[in-house]
């Protein structure tokens, strides 16, 4: 994979902040505990854009299991 450099200008000030955090080196175990919680945040993150948009769009349950009973194949 290749890295690009990044500048000032290519992160938000969220992400500076973040880097000026995470700028002393931690143990493995602490780094492995930080990426599982942002992760943990983006999947609740993730999770509320969806039952928003099911709301908004009216997908329920029942909309779920009709879908799981009909055939897709071409």
């Amino acid at each position: 994979m290749e890295t690009k450099e990044l500048t000032q200008d290519s992160l938000n000030e969220q992400q500076l902040l973040m880097l000026r955090l995470l700028k002393k080196p931690m143990p493995e175990a602490s780094f492995i505990q930080i990426r599982q919680l942002a992760v943990e945040l983006l999947a609740k993150q993730l999770e509320e854009n969806i039952d928003e948009w099911e709301v908004k769009n009216g997908i329920t349950e029942e909309y779920y299991e009709e879908l799981s009973k009909q055939h897709f194949r071409n």
